[in-house]
């Protein structure tokens, strides 16, 4: 007894020995990982914290870059409102987001699936598909401007073969959004690799048993393959939907006509609302009415990714396998 009773006795003193030092040795602990993970902190705060809450402050002013801001309230926004080229730019947008969205949906989906049939040459072609997505979207841009040029463009050549007229695809604004969505479309690779790594989680058993009850190609997919991928195409449809309304560079490559200069397509047919929010902010230097589009573009977006989100209770199917 005298020994066991030595022994807790011993025990006890240890811990109080022990009991000062763990507070000292989780803060260690702490400031450890905050140095480990302050390359990213430094990095968060000044290149994203910093400019969001900057740029919200300078929606409620006029600034230029050159003098102070000066606090003008709401001005932005009700000039905004008024303003008949931010209204173009943002239809121009949505046009665009309308149009994309359910080709590149579709497309990526329906190219996953060719992808996916075993057939001779397959890691050549998903290479092949893939390619245009890590070429510079400047590149591709002026690729397509020669392609889509109406006197020496392959594409109106190629129609001719068809006995098609090919329309002026850069200068009629009834075909400069095809255009834009074509380019777009042209590197839809990306999105199609992602449906090709979810059609391989498709469990094969259930193509057999929908094929024994006697489905055919349509409705396995209709029962098997869009339940499963339904989560991918939520994902898919968020960011294509950002993607379109932040869309720039392909309209901006497209329309230029010459460096550095302003230009917007036909009858503004290009304009989007990220190259006007661009002509605001680095051509007029209306940075404190850019910083209030800019907001606005976050608003829209926010909006459309909620409205899509609720809308999926009735279309994604979680946990169907």
């Amino acid at each position: 007894m005298s020994m066991l009773t030595r022994r807790r006795s011993e025990a006890r003193q240890t811990a109080r020995d022990l009991a000062p030092k763990r507070p000292r040795t989780r803060r260690r602990s702490f400031w450890i990982g905050v140095a480990f993970a302050s390359p990213f902190i430094v990095g968060f705060l000044g290149l994203f914290a910093y400019p969001i809450l900057a740029s919200g402050y300078y929606s409620f002013t006029d600034f230029n870059l050159f003098q102070s801001p000066d606090w003008v309230g709401l001005d932005n926004y009700e000039q905004m409102a008024n303003d008949d080229v931010f209204w173009k730019s943002l239809a121009n947008t949505l046009v665009l987001a309308v149009m994309g969205v359910p080709l590149t949906i579709a497309i990526a989906l329906g190219g996953a699936h060719l992808l996916n049939t075993p057939i001779k040459g397959q890691p050549l072609y998903r290479a092949v598909i893939y390619l245009p997505s890590i070429i510079p979207i400047v590149v591709g841009g002026y690729l397509w401007r020669w392609l889509l040029n109406t006197q020496y463009g392959f594409v109106n050549y190629f129609l001719s073969w068809f006995g098609i007229s090919g329309p002026s695809w850069l200068q009629e604004p009834d075909w400069t959004k095809p255009a834009i969505v074509l380019v777009v479309l042209w590197t839809v690779g990306g999105t199609m690799i992602i449906y090709l790594a979810a059609l391989k989680d498709v469990p094969h058993e259930l193509y057999e048993a929908a094929s024994i009850d006697g489905a055919g190609p349509w409705r396995r997919f209709l029962n098997v393959t869009w339940p499963t991928v339904s989560p991918v195409t939520l994902f898919q449809v968020i960011v294509c939907l950002i993607a379109y309304l932040q869309i720039f560079t392909e309209p901006y490559v497209l329309a230029q006509e010459r460096l550095n200069n302003i230009s917007s397509g036909p009858d503004q047919s290009m304009l989007t609302y990220a190259m006007y929010l661009y002509q605001n902010a680095f051509v007029y230097l209306k940075m404190g009415y850019a910083s209030a589009m800019a907001w606005v573009l976050f608003i829209v977006t926010l909006i459309v990714t909620l409205v899509v989100l609720a809308s999926s209770k009735r279309w994604v199917h979680y946990g169907s396998k």
